[in-house]
């Protein structure tokens, strides 16, 4: 099992959960918390829990750790800490004033291709 597999399997679920706008930032040489962040959000705290909540549920169905998950009660901003991978899933409001995309710009955009 690859950092790329469970890579497509986050993105994956997320895409499962209607999660908007999911953007993917190689955290390689910028970064020494994670390899990947997947950023993603949602316009309720239900479908945000709904996302953190099946993020975590296929990771571990897959035999990956989820060593986090923070912020699940609030639901504004779900931290889900895969090791290699971690999705920030946010509610939409959060997620343009945190902005990490601008925050983490040296960090390249990664096109994840899902099979069909």
């Amino acid at each position: 099992m690859t950092e790329k597999s469970l890579l497509e399997i986050a993105y994956k679920a997320a895409d499962d959960k209607r999660a908007e706008d999911i953007v993917v930032l190689n955290m390689k040489g910028v970064s020494l918390l994670a390899d990947y962040f997947l950023i993603c959000h949602a316009n309720s705290d239900r479908q945000v829990q709904a996302i953190a909540k099946e993020l975590a549920d296929q990771a571990m169905k897959a035999g990956y750790e989820v060593k986090r998950l923070e912020g699940f009660d609030a639901a504004r901003w779900v931290l889900v800490d895969m090791g290699d991978v971690v999705a920030h899933v946010f509610h939409q409001e959060e997620r343009k004033f945190y902005n990490l995309e601008r925050l983490w710009g040296d960090a390249p955009l990664i096109d994840v291709e899902l099979e069909a």
